[in-house]
């Protein structure tokens, strides 16, 4: 691996929130080839953790993405028992994590995938991972011992107000949006990170995988091809959703199938009016500049660098 002339991201803060407790990457003993898939929440998580397991397992039947794969950051289960269960993992691990840059630790030899998607997008599959949540969730997120801050309340009934919440409040009632995104941007120059679009996976899911089995540095044979790629569709995901979904669905309404919902982009041009929609695009271009919008609107199929992305002429600016 080449090593950047400039200083690997620091550590600068940690975050506690209903769901985050940031100071389990703290303790974490990493291994030279874990893989962190970063993503904001609702923009492919679980669809990259299928393709990474796939990858990892050749293509196997019974590959059990949430028990191989958990949210480090989540505060539930505590961290002394996520880590001691990451610790006792075998197989390459890939871990899960929903925080921005700086509040986590960088590891100059593992491998991050970062997933982005339209925040409008983001904002319709989170408003039903949201409003189909059960009494259980709420539990577990506002119950038990550890939670800093307010507890998390049902969303509103109309969707179009949940949009205008979390867009003038930055992510609420969740976390910020924009930093998250930003800081993920922020390393694309970085060799062992990867930035992949859902709506490119979506266009060209098989050569988005070649590309991060090469990233990866995973050969597959050409005869697992098949299995990985029917594995890694949404219809096998949803067919087999018990699979994909943290503790087979048991926190939504109508179990797993609700968890994976529908994979669809474009549902709120339906609903907001053109001049909402310009709102958020206008509110992205401030917060991310222009060439970041860009990539976060409509992904970088038809502009590709190295290493899928429009390269930087320097190397962006890092946290820490």
């Amino acid at each position: 691996m080449n090593v950047p002339t400039h200083p690997w991201p620091r550590k600068t803060r940690e975050i506690h929130n209903h769901h985050f407790d940031s100071t389990i990457w703290n303790d974490l003993r990493f291994r030279p080839d874990d893989i962190i898939i970063g993503t904001y929440a609702k923009s492919g998580t679980t669809w990259m953790q299928q393709i990474v397991g796939q990858l990892i397992f050749g293509g196997a039947e019974d590959v059990d993405v949430p028990e191989l794969s958990p949210w480090l950051d989540l505060r539930v289960p505590p961290k002394q028992v996520k880590l001691a269960t990451v610790e006792a993992q075998t197989h390459r691990r890939f871990l899960k994590t929903h925080l921005p840059v700086d509040a986590l630790v960088f590891s100059p030899e593992a491998k991050y995938i970062y997933i982005g998607r339209d925040g409008r997008d983001v904002l319709w599959s989170l408003y039903n991972h949201h409003a189909r949540a059960n009494a259980d969730w709420y539990a577990a997120l506002n119950d038990t011992p550890g939670r800093v801050g307010a507890p998390i309340a049902p969303p509103p009934a109309s969707i179009r107000q949940y949009y205008h919440d979390w867009l003038d409040r930055d992510g609420h009632p969740f976390w910020p949006f924009w930093e998250n995104v930003g800081s993920w941007w922020n390393l694309r120059a970085l060799p062992n990170v990867l930035l992949v679009h859902f709506a490119d996976l979506k266009a060209d899911m098989p050569g988005e995988i070649a590309r991060i089995a090469d990233f990866l540095g995973i050969p597959v044979a050409p005869d697992r091809w098949p299995a990985i790629l029917e594995h890694c569709s949404f219809a096998y995901m949803k067919r087999n959703a018990a699979r994909s979904a943290p503790l087979g669905g048991i926190f939504w309404d109508g179990g797993a199938e609700t968890f994976i919902h529908k994979g669809t982009n474009g549902r709120w041009r339906d609903v907001l009016t053109p001049e909402e929609s310009a709102k958020y695009a206008r509110v992205a271009e401030e917060r991310l500049g222009a060439e970041a919008a860009r990539w976060l609107a409509h992904g970088a199929r038809t502009q590709r660098g190295p290493q899928g992305l429009p390269a930087p002429a320097e190397p962006a600016p890092l946290a820490g």
